[in-house]
């Protein structure tokens, strides 16, 4: 009988205490900027009606007819483990009437997303996300504030080339045109499209153009751009945009072809790119764009919004492979160290003063050894151990080592506090 080995299920995985410090360091720089341009956060349920996906995702892209996690409750309804945070938000925004707030409402959210897509290096079946939504105004100068913002946190993280592509698929007006003339050409050219573009030939266009497999990518370098069809209105929007990144000396390309893989975007749609230092690109950390119309489609009032997301996973492998300097986490200086139950006893009372009062400390409880423990204390760097025996337990006092002169002195119990915060103060 074959012995049933308990692992991490495809595409899940375990973030280590080893892995922790990348996350926080991500975490730094999101906490940062979000809070620099006074977004707030939000967070939403991880299970969701699927209705809030078909309609607002779409119920062509590939995220909600191939990789969305749905199934049936005992009660009968369909819901889904969230494959992304927009439509939620959304959800969010019209449940709990925020359209009688201030405009624009600023949130951002962290958390984890599920798809059931192939697992790679740095993309995962669950993933933890950031998100950043900004509902209720129609300005471009949004726009630019979002990507602003997505440049900002990876600079902050290292990313030296880091490069914007964007593009403007317009909107309900000027986009029914552009999608005749686009499926006039592609039909001439089905027979050089993969199976997946011939289904999206049918059901929607523009989602050819968002196709990575190879054999579409000569197809899709000839196809007509949106960005010659553009409304008045979508035109006038797009160049207010440009006029943005151009005034906050953002290094963006226009990438006629870029339409993201999602069906509420209109207008703005960009995305943030890594190249090595041949200037090849390395993938998408973040994507986003305007999408006008999500609110409506869900039964919301008419509201404009714009927002971006990244797979922080994703980042953090980069961070990773790339060796880019993370955030070196500060050890405690003082180190308590103590022998004999009395002793024991005594000293976990005293290290929760030490954190009433807001002092890093380090112990080591479960060992018994004093020599076991200084050798930790030297390990960590300590600057001073806290030896608590059974002579200091019984009489109220603490011997406070110098671990760099050896010296050692007596504090009575009820004064080492003060003693050490005076100690930290001279240093």
């Amino acid at each position: 009988m074959n012995k049933f080995k308990l692992q991490t299920l495809s595409g899940m995985h375990d973030i280590l205490p080893d892995d922790q410090k990348y996350y926080q360091r991500v975490q730094k720089a999101i906490d940062s900027v979000v809070k620099y341009y006074g977004f707030e956060k939000i967070e939403t349920p991880i299970l969701e009606m699927a209705e809030v996906f078909y309609k607002g995702t779409g119920v062509t892209t590939d995220v909600v007819g191939k990789e969305m996690y749905s199934f049936k409750t005992k009660g009968g309804d369909i819901v889904a483990l969230r494959p992304e945070f927009t439509p939620s938000i959304a959800r969010s925004y019209i449940e709990n009437g925020m359209h009688n707030l201030p405009q624009p409402v600023k949130l951002y959210a962290v958390g984890p997303c599920f798809r059931y897509e192939r697992p790679q290096a740095g993309r995962y079946r669950q993933f933890e996300q950031l998100d950043l939504e900004v509902l209720g105004d129609s300005n471009p100068s949004i726009d630019g504030q979002i990507i602003q913002m997505s440049y900002d946190i990876l600079k902050d993280l290292g990313f030296k080339n880091a490069s914007i592509q964007v593009n403007s698929i317009g909107d309900s007006e000027c986009r029914p045109y552009f999608k005749k003339i686009l499926t006039s050409y592609l039909k001439s050219k089905k027979s050089s499209l993969c199976s997946d573009c011939q289904r999206r030939l049918k059901e929607n266009p523009l989602r050819v153009l968002d196709c990575k497999e190879e054999k579409c990518q000569v197809v899709k370098a000839g196809a007509p751009q949106i960005v010659d069809h553009l409304c008045e209105a979508c035109h006038a929007h797009f160049k207010q945009v440009l006029e943005f990144l151009d005034e906050l000396e953002l290094p963006y390309e226009l990438n006629p072809y870029l339409v993201r893989g999602l069906d509420y975007y209109t207008k703005t749609v960009f995305e943030i790119i890594d190249k090595d230092e041949n200037g090849i690109s390395l993938g998408s950390l973040f994507g986003g764009g305007r999408y006008d119309g999500l609110v409506k489609i869900l039964g919301g009032r008419d509201t404009p919004a714009c927002g971006v997301a990244c797979g922080i996973d994703r980042i953090v492998s980069i961070i990773r492979s790339k060796d880019v300097k993370t955030a070196k986490v500060e050890e405690p200086e003082i180190f308590m160290a103590q022998l004999g139950q009395m002793a024991k006893r005594k000293s976990l009372k005293l290290f929760e003063e030490f954190r009433k009062a807001k002092i890093p400390m380090a112990e080591s409880f479960s060992k018994d050894s004093l020599r076991a423990q200084l050798r930790s204390a030297n390990k960590m760097g300590a600057k001073w151990v806290l030896i608590f025996g059974q002579k200091e337990a019984l009489e109220n006092f603490v011997t406070v080592r110098d671990m760099k002169t050896g010296t050692q002195q007596e504090i009575a119990l009820d004064k080492v506090v003060e003693e050490m915060k005076k100690k930290l103060a001279k240093k």
